[in-house]
């Protein structure tokens, strides 16, 4: 059972030497704090990032042709683009899919501009069809998205991010009008929903258009493509993705035996691989905690023993009055444990604060690590009984008479 009697002796203990007790409490924050704001900092990236993914589709992979990547040190001849006519081939084959749309586009950033207004190169412009906002997770705010006609017929039509709606159009409707993006004109007949920034990007500075039309304007019709693919639901993603890995490879002509020579991308294996690199950034930041634990626990152990040392005729008279030896092993282990669990409470509330400040960049939600913060309220405890040990012994040990004798 917890003795408040101990407990009211180790914080009389602690107020009565404030300064060697802050500076011996600094290595156990320190400590904690090293911990918790690793783990915590790493929840904040990780909540955000699988948050982000899972509002651009959980069921939503996409099949790219990865050229040139890296394979275990050795570089892989360069694969073949994936056209937009393998894409319809593969359009009009699948039975499993919801949805399947083309993704191009051009460069990476553009310019956009309405009479006088223009953007900077903030703008991202790619060809899709149809099905793109449902398998990119926007919704259409105001207006109308792409219908099969536009892309059938390569209309000058564009659907643009709020974003992009309030700089070029801030004080009037934007539907109908005529808009010039990266040299070319094309009519507004829809605006987005706001979605907000995804991974350091703005994506509602964004205009979609017919990819057919960017195709003709560019002459882009070999160029490489992405598919994006809507399996019905979270259970048919590994059947819809077996589908079409057997599909690409007869579209691409992939002999039996030969490996495929274009890559799928979930959004879950994402989400997994990015857990896995976060799971490694947070033992690595707990291993550094837990040294500068151990160097602060070092600390307590030497400042428990000149406590030991400054109360020894405290010892002997609690000695000759009836305290027996478990009670003044007990004292000093409280203390010692006293001592560590305030730097491990300060250390995480410290540690949590710190972290989530990482959290206001990504506008990610408050993180509180529970099961690291009682691993490290564990931790110091542990130390506590470890370091304390020792001087606890040593002051129980004392001979009652030496000990009054002691000046």
């Amino acid at each position: 059972m917890i003795n408040f009697e101990f407990i009211r002796l180790a914080w009389e203990a602690v107020r009565s030497h404030k300064l060697r007790s802050a500076l011996t409490l600094l290595g156990m924050i320190i400590g904690v704090f090293a911990i918790i704001v690793a783990v915590t900092a790493v929840q904040v990236i990780e909540n955000s990032f699988s948050s982000t993914i899972q509002s651009f589709g959980s069921t939503t992979f996409t099949v790219e042709s990865s050229s040139g990547v890296q394979v275990q040190g050795a570089r892989r001849r360069a694969r073949e683009n994936i056209t937009y006519e393998e894409m319809e081939r593969l359009q009009e084959r699948a039975q499993l899919p919801v949805a399947i749309n083309p993704e191009m586009r051009q460069g990476f950033l553009v310019e956009a501009r309405y009479g006088e207004r223009k953007t900077d190169l903030e703008v991202i412009f790619l060809g899709s069809n149809e099905h793109w906002p449902g398998n990119n997770g926007f919704e259409v705010g105001d207006g109308r998205f792409l219908t099969d006609q536009d892309v059938h017929l390569g209309r000058p039509v564009a659907v643009i991010g709020s974003d992009l709606d309030d700089e070029l159009f801030p004080n009037e409707r934007s539907l109908g009008k005529d808009v010039i993006i990266d040299g070319y004109r094309y009519q507004v007949i829809g605006v987005l929903e706001e979605k907000g920034e995804a991974f350091g990007t703005n994506v509602d500075m964004i205009a979609v258009v017919p990819i057919t039309r960017m195709i003709s304007s560019y002459s882009a019709g070999q160029r490489d493509i992405e598919i994006k693919v809507r399996a019905p639901s979270i259970e048919l993603l590994e059947a819809t993705m077996d589908e079409v890995i057997g599909l690409m490879r007869v579209i691409r002509r992939v002999r039996p035996g030969e490996e495929n020579n274009f890559e799928l991308q979930s959004n879950e294996a994402l989400v997994e691989q990015v857990g896995s690199f976060t799971s490694i950034l947070a033992m690595g930041g707990a291993g550094i905690g837990l040294i500068t634990l151990l160097a602060a626990g070092i600390g307590i152990m030497n400042i428990m023993l000149v406590s030991v040392t400054e109360r020894t005729r405290e010892i002997g008279v609690r000695k000759a009055v009836g305290a027996r030896r478990r009670d003044i092993l007990s004292q000093f282990l409280y203390e010692a444990i006293f001592l560590c669990q305030i730097g491990g409470i300060v250390g995480i509330l410290a540690g949590v604060g710190a972290g989530n400040l990482m959290g206001l960049l990504f506008d990610a939600a408050f993180t509180f690590p529970w099961l690291w913060a009682l691993a490290a309220v564990l931790a110091v405890t542990g130390i506590a009984v470890v370091f304390g040990v020792y001087p606890a012994f040593k002051a129980a040990g004392l001979d009652p008479i030496d000990a009054l004798r002691y000046e």
